[in-house]
């Protein structure tokens, strides 16, 4: 017999949100989480990397890879990692009636598990797509990944127009075009920036050939780039601090710079998107962006009056040394951004917003 383990007053359900982050390597999911209890949206955070394991999980994970290699080399491998028991625990404990999953559960839960727990507790389950592009390299995965995880969803939110349309012409899924937000940051007060151009990501060898333009001018921060130095130059190198940043580390160094700059990767760059979390962090931190053209950056702000962007790397050498050397507007535009920003993409703006499409 199937037991309804929400609590109600009277006949009626108490509704109750549960972020489950399935990429707390960044904050985003922390950062949502704290804007719905901001409007009073009754949520709980959970990450989980936090989860209890499957018992001897490496090693049966290690033994399964194998075996599915000798049997079947083309397909996905698949074994994830909590321990289900657990997670259903939880999830009794907590009674949620909307779970929002940031990222993919797929590393972590089965999708056959996880739409059981969806109809055996009547939640109802949404989906923030924050990496698929990340997947369009990874052919077998990628595959499971909307073949699999995504037909569990009740909506899927996208942070890509691309990816959006895909999801809907091609896999026939409801899925909504949803930008990022970020966290509202103080205005950029620093009248003597120490860096003149700021990349902050992970390696990437679209990224490596374009700042070898501007190796001279720009300071990086990310990881894996130390296991890339063949393929980069010794003076590039030299301005690498080769270990991820976020949160007020990552603040304080947008605002000691005179440009931020954004480059997307290759994968999201060939499928012709790139509205990533750095293009509203920059922007909250009241920074002038210099980011990477695609239709979608132009949608969302005024190029020339909000933010600056490049189509290759003429222009990204042409307009890093233009805005080095012409700072008033470069601020003008800087300030312009701040603005946009805090009109229609702070963490506060864009919750309201998810929140009218969810069912509370």
């Amino acid at each position: 017999m199937m037991v309804d383990m929400h609590p109600t007053i009277g006949d009626k359900k108490i509704n109750k949100l549960l972020v489950l982050d399935g990429i707390s390597g960044v904050p985003l999911g922390k950062e949502m989480h704290q804007a719905f209890r901001d409007i009073d949206i009754n949520a709980v955070y959970a990450d989980f990397k936090k989860f209890k394991q499957k018992r001897w999980y490496g090693l049966r994970s290690a033994l399964r890879k194998a075996l599915n290699k000798r049997e079947n080399a083309d397909s996905f491998y698949h074994f994830p990692k909590l321990d289900e028991a657990n997670f259903e625990a939880y999830i009794q404990t907590v009674s949620p009636t909307v779970i929002l999953i940031i990222g993919f559960a797929y590393k972590f839960l089965s999708p056959q598990f996880l739409d059981k727990i969806k109809r055996q507790y009547h939640i109802s389950l949404f989906l923030y797509d924050t990496d698929s592009c990340n997947l369009y390299s990874k052919r077998r995965e990628f595959v499971f990944f909307i073949e699999q995880e995504l037909p569990i969803y009740n909506q899927i939110f996208s942070f890509s127009k691309v990816t959006t349309k895909f999801f809907k012409e091609t896999r026939n899924l409801k899925a909504s075009f949803f930008p990022f937000g970020a966290v509202k940051l103080d205005p950029n007060t620093n009248l003597h920036p120490s860096n003149d151009v700021l990349f902050v990501g992970s390696c990437d060898l679209r990224r490596i050939f374009l700042l070898e333009h501007i190796k001279d001018q720009v300071t990086i921060y990310g990881d894996r780039w130390k296991r890339n130095v063949p393929l980069i130059s010794e003076q590039l190198m030299q301005n690498v601090t080769d270990s991820g940043v976020w949160g007020e580390r990552l603040y304080t160094l947008l605002h000691d710079s005179k440009i931020v700059l954004n480059i997307t990767r290759s994968q999201f760059y060939g499928a012709e998107t790139g509205v990533n979390l750095r293009i509203f962090e920059a922007l909250s931190a009241g920074c002038f962006l210099l980011t990477d053209y695609c239709e979608e950056v132009a949608e969302l702000f005024v190029i020339g009056e909000e933010i600056e962007v490049f189509r290759n790397a003429q222009e990204l050498k042409e307009k890093v040394d233009y805005y080095l050397n012409h700072p008033e507007e470069r601020k003008r535009i800087a300030a312009r951004g701040h603005e946009r920003f805090l009109k229609e993409y702070t963490w506060d703006a864009r919750i309201k917003e998810l929140a009218r499409a969810l069912p509370f």
